[in-house]
């Protein structure tokens, strides 16, 4: 099952587009045991950003978790959507070769 099967949108409200844009999503969430669980999250889209991922130098490894995040699974969903807009608005051509 993927992802977006797992998400059901039911509403989102814009609680301030000052400095950045803040969201408030509520959706619906497939759990594993196969129920649907209603939740809300805030989201601030402030654009890109960086994350610090542990390393243990001894084992020679990084931790690694997964876990669901909503604001990354928004953003993917919106970056997906323009960019299948804007390749459906282009004429196809053939781009001349660099070199």
């Amino acid at each position: 099952m993927s992802l977006a099967d797992r998400i059901r949108v039911l509403d989102v409200r814009t609680l301030s587009a000052d400095w950045y844009l803040l969201k408030k999503t509520t959706f619906e969430w497939r759990r594993t045991d196969g129920t649907w669980q209603t939740v809300s999250r805030e989201t601030y889209d402030r654009g890109n950003g960086a994350t610090l991922l542990p390393y243990n130098l001894g084992a020679r490894t990084v931790v690694l978790t997964r876990q669901f995040r909503f604001p990354a699974y928004v953003r993917r969903a919106c970056w997906t959507r323009r960019r299948r807009k804007r390749a459906s608005g282009r004429r196809s051509r053939k781009r001349p070769a660099i070199g």
